[in-house]
């Protein structure tokens, strides 16, 4: 058995979340076929045994008959860091969501700013893991990420004193903290234990 199916815990030499099946060793991405494996029990809109079996069993047959080359992402799953990560989600967006409210039915003018934020992290698919998390939260937005430098660009909706400038800076660097702790690599999360670079060095000018 151990000959037929080979899986990546028990191998160095797969990709991780990925098994080796048949003399051929046709590698199967296993987190590619649990993600078909959902499709196919939405599609039939019953979740039960039978339907999760035949999931994985079509699934499976479909990841064998055409194969995709392997390509490691970057990607990890951390159970807890993806709890950690959903429940901030949840609190900033209804905290934030809050704060936008009454700044539009207040009759205070407020001055919105764009500001670079330096990332921790370099890999592309953390850096748009995080554009896309911070752009979730009411009162900022990500009009640009300069892949060169990792800097984000945000629109931010209250800039009316340097401390909230600083604020929203923070809210992107905990962001980026529990994305990557949600999905990074090792590298990536001792990255991100590091402190943050300060804003001074951003595209070799002061940042706002």
């Amino acid at each position: 058995m151990s000959r037929f199916l080979r899986f990546s815990f028990r191998d160095a030499d797969l990709p991780p979340m990925s098994c080796k099946v048949g003399r051929r060793g046709r590698v199967l991405d296993l987190s590619l076929i649990a993600w078909l494996t959902l499709i196919w029990v939405l599609l039939w809109s019953t979740l039960n045994l039978a339907n999760v079996i035949t999931g994985v069993v079509v699934a499976s047959a479909v990841c064998l008959a055409f194969p995709l080359p392997p390509v490691d992402l970057g990607l990890r799953l951390h159970p807890w860091g993806i709890i950690r990560l959903a429940g901030y989600l949840l609190y900033d967006m209804y905290t934030s969501g809050v704060r936008v409210t009454r700044q539009i039915f207040s009759s205070t003018p407020h001055q919105a700013a764009v500001i670079g934020v330096p990332l921790r992290c370099r890999g592309d698919l953390m850096l748009a893991a995080v554009a896309v998390a911070v752009s979730n939260v009411p009162g900022g937005s990500v009009i640009e990420v300069r892949r060169a430098t990792a800097t984000v660009f945000l629109h931010v909706l209250d800039a009316d004193r340097p401390e909230e400038l600083e604020a929203a800076r923070r809210q992107v660097w905990r962001l980026e903290e529990l994305t990557v702790r949600a999905f990074g690599t090792r590298d990536e999360i001792a990255r991100v234990a590091e402190p943050p670079p300060p804003p001074q060095l951003v595209a070799g000018r002061p940042a706002p």
